[in-house]
């Protein structure tokens, strides 16, 4: 397995939901991506023993992380301590794709 990827090469589309795909895996560390067509959302959920975080590459969506919500956009990064209920809704008109660590 190479070290290297582009997320371009990962990239999906489900039309009854998200696309997922593994990057990157360690015993350690799952990188991950996910994409969103409008409307698709992962619910909230929560990894009991287990940080993650998400960054925008592409797209706009809305974020939830405890009680918080905000629509980001390309360049957000956001974090989901172990615990914490996240979850994220492509409340955009185009693709959301984020890139996703889990810890």
């Amino acid at each position: 397995m190479s070290n290297y990827t582009d997320y371009r090469d990962h990239l999906g589309v489900h039309p009854e939901r998200f696309h997922k795909a593994a990057l990157f895996q360690t015993p350690r560390l799952l990188l991950g991506l996910n994409a969103f067509e409008p409307g698709q959302q992962q619910h909230v959920h929560s990894h009991e023993n287990q940080d993650k975080f998400y960054v925008v590459v592409e797209g706009e969506g809305q974020f939830t992380v405890g009680d918080e919500q905000r629509i980001c956009g390309p360049g957000s990064v956001i974090l989901a301590p172990a615990g914490v209920p996240h979850g994220v809704v492509n409340t955009g008109h185009e693709h959301l794709v984020v890139l996703l660590g889990i810890a």
